[in-house]
């Protein structure tokens, strides 16, 4: 039976002992006296063999062996031929293997202070198992455990070979005493801090050569911190880059779709004009039932007959409305104090036709039904009649043609036919002077009054009309046209003017908006006062940002109509403060 000096297992054979051992060199090995770990097999032998020699393996076995001498002289010689040569390939093992000139293999539990405590103990132990070899009658063998485990040993860092341990430990305090993780106290060496991690070095050399490999780690570091923060500016780029990329794919998705929207707002989207909304319309009233198919194709046939020779049906007209309010006023409104009115027009609404965009076409139709009715404006305007809405779009292309607004022409594509194109002032003025009528814009461009109101639009209304008043009637017939009134959206025509005995003022607008049904409530001989509701708008009603008029002054000659198309090059509106 052998046993084990590492860790006391007992084994049968050698081979079992050779493949024990085996599992102690490539696992971690613990001393099994004082719990020593973190060192190789080799340290861990040499560990054992001078701090624990009187715990050792081998003085115990050799008792047991001088037993086993006198009961069995055959197995005798065997078995310590057996535990010979297990002892003698451990310390062969621990000699050959044992590292000599790295400091990293000498003990860390400072095995070679306890080796002098134990040297004298170690010659005991030879003494004694020569002496016991000797009376057991046993001739030296070469290679015995005495020779073989405790032979002189050599230094580990020069291979130098003393006479026994405490000599070779005086060697190695003396000699390599800056290779020891703790150096000698009475050596008096200097010791050398290391400023970056507080290593203690006893050569300065040595101090020099660690933080050299400080300063090659920390740049190194700094490189890669480098290497990083480039990747990170990159990365960081990048990142701008495609978030530029997708906020201003998304700006120009809002653009378009914006721009549709006004498109589509204006007319301006290539869906039609008059003509297909009109039949559109018609359609869905015959589907929904509210149109029989033959009033489908008559209203056809008479819009199509209109759009061919360029007059409007008069379907949406509703006349005589100035007279029905003079007798009004003449007779019932006790409130008012005077009231001015324009000269005699018509009122027209929008149609299926126009709905939602035709209001501007609406208020010249109004404006030319009272020019057309005053003789001063006949000479210009011979041989006219009201004009349906493709004509009207058709008359201010031609304006266009001739060299008048040719900035508005150009925001407008130079194409009014065939679109639901909205048409505001501008248009208007161009039309009118292309026509030779004298007129002007003025732009009522800021509020003037509380609350976002435009007292002075009312006060140049009155102004406008009050002009030639004569006398002091209470009903003025004015031979002033009706004022084109334009706001954001939506276009309406002034007829008049009323001053309550409270000195307020009320503007008297048709709506294209309204339907000729509402309108014709005013053509009854008894007027109700809440009829008038929708003719009537005071200063407060009137608050939207910005309002532009275009009056009509009377008739140009063809030099002045020639200036005006000229100064339109540089189209600019009369503001009013």
């Amino acid at each position: 039976m052998l046993s084990c000096d590492i860790c006391g297992e007992i084994v049968a054979s050698e081979l079992d002992m050779k493949a024990h051992l085996i599992v102690h060199m490539e696992n971690e090995v613990t001393c099994p006296f004082c719990k020593l770990s973190g060192v190789n097999y080799d340290e861990m032998c040499f560990h054992i063999e001078t701090a624990h020699f009187e715990q050792n393996t081998p003085e115990r076995n050799f008792g047991k062996l001088n037993a086993m001498q006198y009961e069995n002289p055959d197995s005798q010689n065997t078995t310590l031929q057996r535990t010979m040569e297990v002892h003698s390939s451990i310390h062969s093992a621990c000699a050959s293997n044992f590292p000599k000139n790295s400091a990293q293999s000498v003990p860390k539990d400072g095995t070679l202070k306890h080796e002098a405590f134990h040297t004298e103990r170690v010659t005991e132990s030879r003494q004694y198992l020569r002496s016991q070899e000797k009376q057991s009658g046993l001739s030296p063998v070469p290679g015995s455990i005495y020779e073989t485990t405790y032979s002189p040993p050599d230094c580990p860092f020069c291979g130098k070979i003393e006479g026994c341990s405490q000599d070779m430990e005086t060697h190695v305090k003396t000699k390599h005493a800056s290779l020891l993780e703790t150096p000698l106290e009475d050596c008096h060496q200097p010791l050398y801090d290391c400023p970056m991690c507080g290593l203690v070095c006893t050569n300065y050399h040595i101090l020099q050569e660690h933080v050299d490999l400080h300063l090659e780690e920390s740049s190194f570091q700094e490189g890669m911190d480098r290497v990083q923060c480039s990747g990170d500016r990159e990365l960081a780029h990048q990142l701008q880059q495609e978030e530029d990329r997708k906020r201003k794919s998304e700006e120009s998705r809002q653009e378009r779709e914006e721009f549709q929207k006004l498109q589509r707002q204006y007319g301006l989207d290539n869906s039609g004009g008059y003509r297909q909304q009109q039949l559109r319309y018609m359609e869905m009233e015959v589907n929904r039932g509210r149109m029989h198919p033959s009033e489908f194709h008559n209203r056809k046939a008479d819009m199509m007959e209109s759009i061919a020779i360029g007059i409007d049906d008069g379907k949406t007209n509703t006349s005589r409305i100035i007279e029905a309010l003079h007798r009004y006023y003449q007779n019932t409104a006790t409130d008012v104090r005077c009231v001015w009115l324009s000269t005699v027009v018509d009122h027209f609404h929008s149609s299926f036709g126009d709905k939602g965009w035709g209001c501007g076409y609406r208020n010249f139709q109004m404006l030319l039904s009272s020019l057309l009715q005053n003789d001063v404006y006949g000479d210009c305007l011979k041989g006219m009649s009201i004009p349906c809405i493709p004509k009207i779009q058709s008359m201010i292309e031609d304006a266009w043609k001739e060299g008048f607004d040719p900035q508005g022409a150009c925001q407008l594509n130079n194409k009014l036919q065939g679109t639901k194109a909205w048409i505001g002032a501008c248009e208007i003025y161009t039309l009118l002077t292309s026509l030779r009528v004298k007129c002007r814009i003025i732009d009522f461009h800021k509020s003037t009054g509380p609350s976002g109101t435009h007292p002075r639009l009312f006060e140049w209304i009155l102004n406008y009309y009050s002009s030639a008043r004569e006398g002091n009637p209470k009903v003025v017939c004015t031979s002033k046209p009706p004022v084109y009134l334009q706001h954001q959206g939506h276009s309406r025509t002034i007829v008049g003017i009323e001053e309550k005995k409270n000195r307020t003022l009320c503007l008297l607008i048709f709506d294209p908006g309204c339907s000729s049904r509402e309108m014709q409530r005013l053509l009854k001989q008894d007027i109700e006062p809440g009829s008038l509701r929708q003719l009537r708008k005071s200063v407060g009603n009137l608050k939207h940002k910005q309002y532009q008029i275009v009056a009509v002054e009377g008739v140009l000659s063809p030099e002045e109509k020639v200036a005006r198309k000229q100064a339109s090059q540089v189209f600019t509106a009369e503001k009013i403060p």
